[in-house]
């Protein structure tokens, strides 16, 4: 771990890789932009101005296929999907980067940045491709770690004889009959994949990064062909500070189209409500792998349950002590441990795991208060504990939610209606008339098993969603 040090005072440059549209986005593609998101919540919070870019990979060979699979054009794939993903992130909550660049939008700024790259003497044309030479940069490999003599015998099992080099990677492609093409000073084409974000890093935030994020599979060639071609473009360095977040395996195996286990943001988001799966998602720290499955999203969701059910009971049971100012050294006491986890490389699992310890600490204190029926212990800690949340929570994005809002919104995701409930409830208070309680037993446990808790009480019953 090294210190954070922007290089210009209290601004932060900060460059995440976004999506290839072409198909909805995937759960994983979930993990990398709430990771991010956090982090640039977080810097904010800290005082820091940050401006964040996350871009859009609109033309690509994985477009293109699609376009033609669906006899469409690329550009309305592309629009398609970009429009998915925006909805996507909006359901998460993820706060809208500084800048949105599309490929198709940079288009100037990448044949210049590929002739810099000529003119310098490491890239050369061959049939209206244009190719990076490799060897050209000493230092190629430092961020993966490889080593040139170890990919060498990797990049011949694919040799195009047009290159000087096997290793060498392409910039610009050649058009092909059907594909969308740009005009260059090398004909007819379109950019390869690693150049797209030097060129929109390079326009939007100049100079050098404070930080790059991505997928830990992005390392490479990617990044590592960032780093080549910006440093070799500029000779200047690229990028202080490399933040790559780990996979998302779904049920202990990795998620892969081989596998048909690929789990859209979107199926995901119909099984459980869009703060379990963020909470999921920030649940381990952002370099781990998370292991995806119903019984995690489960235990996620019980945790919110936990987390709106205690300030629910704080607005009932105290509802005067908490409309109190907050004591300042108290709610400071209570962010600090917080703070420090976030300061320790982003650590969201460690802050979360501070947040229910005062969350079970404020349910205690209230029981003993109830007990004992003095609530004067309560007086400097509950406003502190209300706003203390409040404040993580808009960084974390997560315990944003009025209670009501909250428990309103998990009976959307019931597997049984309103009406049907209220049927059950009728029918079970008449087998408890003429006294057939194994009969308003196994209608208590029929409800229950769709997440349905009876509560009887001398003015009837009432019923909630399971916590």
């Amino acid at each position: 771990k090294e210190d954070f040090i922007p290089q210009k005072n209290n601004e932060v440059k900060m460059y995440v890789c976004g999506p290839t549209v072409y198909d909805l986005s995937h759960i994983g593609h979930a993990r990398s932009a709430v990771a991010f998101d956090v982090i640039y919540r977080y810097l904010k919070y800290r005082g820091y101005k940050v401006t964040y870019v996350r871009n859009y990979t609109d033309v690509d060979d994985k477009i293109i296929k699609k376009a033609v699979k669906e006899g469409a054009a690329a550009h309305e794939i592309a629009e398609r999907y970009i429009k998915a993903f925006d909805e996507d992130m909006d359901a998460l909550d993820v706060s809208l980067p500084d800048f949105r660049p599309k490929v198709t939008e940079t288009m100037p700024e990448i044949i210049r940045f590929v002739q810099s790259l000529i003119d310098k003497g490491i890239a050369y044309v061959v049939d209206g491709d244009v190719y990076y030479s490799v060897r050209k940069f000493d230092e190629y490999g430092r961020l993966s770690g490889k080593k040139i003599e170890e990919l060498e015998a990797g990049a011949r099992v694919e040799i195009d004889e047009r290159k000087n080099d096997p290793l060498d990677f392409a910039l610009w492609k050649a058009s092909k009959e059907g594909e969308p093409w740009w005009n260059s000073p090398w004909g007819k084409g379109r950019p390869g994949w690693h150049i797209e974000c030097s060129a929109m890093s390079q326009k939007f935030l100049g100079g050098t990064l404070d930080i790059h994020g991505g997928g830990k599979d992005l390392i490479f060639p990617h990044h590592e062909n960032e780093i080549a071609q910006s440093e070799g473009a500029t000779g200047r360095p690229f990028v202080r500070y490399w933040l790559h977040n780990g996979f998302v395996n779904i049920n202990k195996e990795k998620m892969s189209k081989s596998l048909g286990n690929i789990l859209s943001i979107r199926d995901a988001l119909n099984n459980y409500p869009s703060e379990a799966i963020r909470l999921f998602l920030l649940s381990s720290h952002y370099r781990s792998p998370i292991d995806y499955s119903p019984d995690v999203l489960s235990d996620a969701e019980a945790s919110l349950d936990r987390f709106y059910a205690t300030l629910q009971r704080m607005e009932k049971e105290w509802p005067e002590i908490i409309k109190k100012k907050a004591d300042k050294k108290e709610k400071e006491r209570l962010l600090q441990p917080v703070m420090d986890a976030m300061d320790d490389d982003f650590n969201t699992a460690l802050a979360i795991g501070h947040i229910f310890n005062e969350v079970h600490r404020v349910n205690r204190l209230m029981d003993e208060a109830g007990e004992s029926g003095n609530s004067s212990g309560l007086i400097p800690f509950l406003p502190a504990v209300k706003e203390a949340f409040k404040e993580i929570g808009s960084v974390l994005g997560v315990f944003n939610k009025t209670t009501e809002m909250y428990f309103n919104e998990k009976k959307k995701h019931l597997s049984i209606s309103e009406d049907e409930i209220k049927k059950s409830i009728e029918e079970r208070n008449k087998a408890r008339r003429t006294k057939e309680w194994a009969r308003a037993d196994q209608i208590r446990r029929d409800l229950e098993e769709k997440g349905i808790i009876l509560e009887d009480r001398p003015d009837g019953t009432i019923w909630k969603v399971k916590r």
